[in-house]
């Protein structure tokens, strides 16, 4: 019954990286792991349930935020390796310091220039005193 599951070269740790794209603008939102358990409880759900490595147990992207990243649709690369889950994110942040995406930084010159706004202070995003999920 998950036969899809197998066609997905896992690494080392049973971990594949999967990438969350708005669904409607195409923009990269931000980049999480998954593992077997978190895809399948994923498109059980149809919302991001990504693997957090840091804290070792299951993330449901906006549990704390508020942030859900509603599943429309899931790509698999060529090579079986990346994913590619594209999303509505909801209240429009993906990112935990307040900001639409996580990629909000850009190499100009040398150096790291930020060029995306914070749209919400993260501590009105997270009540807990830690800055992210």
């Amino acid at each position: 019954m998950n036969d899809w599951l197998d066609e997905i070269h896992w690494n080392a740790e049973g971990l594949v990286p999967a990438i969350a794209q708005d669904h409607a603008t195409g923009r990269v939102l931000m980049m999480a792991w998954m593992n077997r358990e978190s895809l399948t409880l994923t498109v059980a759900e149809q919302r991001a349930i990504y693997w957090s490595r840091s804290r070792g147990k299951l993330w449901r992207k906006g549990e704390e935020s508020g942030h859900v990243q509603k599943l429309h649709e899931l790509r698999l690369d060529c090579d079986a390796d990346v994913i590619i889950l594209r999303v509505e994110q909801l209240g429009g942040i993906a990112c935990h310091t307040g900001r639409e995406s996580c990629f909000y930084r850009v190499y100009e010159d040398g150096a790291w220039k930020t060029v995306d706004p914070v749209l919400k202070d993260p501590d009105a995003i997270y009540h807990t005193g830690h800055s992210h999920e």
